[in-house]
């Protein structure tokens, strides 16, 4: 399988060192200033900035590539995207967070919220951090997480975020109480988690069509 990518910093280049791993060639590579054209590929991942999603997309749709879009901060534009992705028959896979780990770590949150909201003594709270570099805050995951824990308590609880080094990404749920703290932590220690969902969403979506999460490709794929 070939494949582009929309993006060459350091998660694109991780990405092409990873590849021959996954039985994937990158024969693409474009960056700022380099918009994607058609070549010797069928998908490309997108690992950019927020605000050149759209225009990605409606690249890659009338190129009839399809997409993993591993880039966070765009939801408010998941629907247009959605037009775009539907009207050319493309695929495109989306995520706040490619991390295998992270996208069990949502599970678990998941089944630990139900449970804590039946105990009013127990108070929800979200804390994310990234290095400096990252632009979008609350990050794309500690959306998913809100959404979580606004399903289980009924209300919104407010995400603290914090920027600084060159911390790939921690997120802590915690239910705290007068008696003590239950926390639940996943702690990224490289980007290359990332960078390997990527490529599994890149081999999954080769062939299909419409806008698919990455929840959707991580429970399909056999483990």
């Amino acid at each position: 399988m070939r494949i582009a990518l929309v993006g060459y910093g350091k998660m694109g280049r991780l990405i092409e060192e990873l590849a021959p791993g996954c039985g994937i060639e990158v024969t693409g590579r474009f960056d700022i200033g380099q918009p994607l054209v058609a070549g010797d590929y069928s998908v490309a991942i997108d690992f950019t900035m927020p605000d050149a999603v759209v225009d990605n997309v409606r690249r890659a749709a009338n190129l009839g590539i399809h997409l993993v879009v591993g880039t966070t901060g765009w939801a408010e534009d998941l629907e247009t995207v959605r037009g775009i992705v539907d009207f050319a028959g493309i695929g495109l896979v989306y995520g706040a967070n490619f991390s295998i780990g992270v996208n069990l770590f949502f599970r678990a949150v998941r089944d630990a919220a139900k449970l804590l909201a039946t105990r009013p003594e127990y108070d929800p709270f979200l804390w994310e951090m990234h290095h400096r570099h990252k632009k979008d805050a609350p990050s794309g995951t500690a959306l998913v997480l809100q959404s979580i824990l606004r399903d289980a308590y009924g209300r919104n609880v407010e995400a603290s975020s914090t920027r600084g080094g060159e911390v790939p990404g921690i997120h802590t749920v915690g239910f705290d109480s007068e008696a003590d703290s239950i926390t639940l932590t996943h702690t990224a220690r490289s980007r290359k988690g990332f960078a390997l969902g990527a490529l599994v969403a890149a081999k999954w979506i080769e062939g299909r069509t419409g806008l698919h999460s990455f929840e959707e490709v991580l429970w399909e794929v056999p483990h």
